[in-house]
């Protein structure tokens, strides 16, 4: 009998041991959510003045670059395009939380953010959200948003 319960006590034992690991094992779940636009900028970061298509990259991403070209046709007068690279601005990449690239946002004269995109975005898109962030209302965008996020 006193074997019975040295061996009932020996797996009650192993029992608790193994549950301790596998709690231990566990990763905690994160504590902030990812891949979050900015929606304000301080426009004194970046150069120009009026509506800004601020452009969140890093070096070795081939989609960033793309989105960077399509970025540049919207520069004029009115608006002012800015690329921040992970290597060359990891001050701004961490300011505004940015912890994804290819970002993109598009923002006011006093830096708030009325669209972006997380991932690629089309030549087409990106048009229409700079023309409807800068006059609301010109693109009907049936069912849509301004601020769209692509994974």
């Amino acid at each position: 009998m006193e074997r019975l319960l040295l061996a009932l006590a020996i797996v009650a034992l192993a029992a608790v041991a193994s549950t301790a690991v596998r709690r231990r094992r566990r990763a905690d779940p994160p504590t902030q959510t990812r891949g979050e636009l900015p929606s304000q900028l301080d426009r004194s970061d970046f150069d120009g003045e009026g509506w800004l298509v601020a452009v969140f990259t890093s070096e070795s991403c081939s989609t960033c670059a793309d989105v960077v070209r399509k970025a540049e046709v919207m520069r004029s007068a009115d608006v002012a395009v800015e690329t921040a690279t992970f290597q060359g601005r990891r001050d701004l990449h961490e300011r505004y939380g940015i912890d994804a690239v290819p970002c993109l946002v598009v923002a006011d004269a006093e830096g708030v953010v009325h669209a972006g995109f997380l991932g690629p975005v089309t030549a087409t898109d990106l048009w229409a959200a700079v023309a409807n962030a800068r006059n609301p209302g010109s693109i009907d965008r049936s069912g849509g948003c301004d601020r769209h996020e692509h994974p």
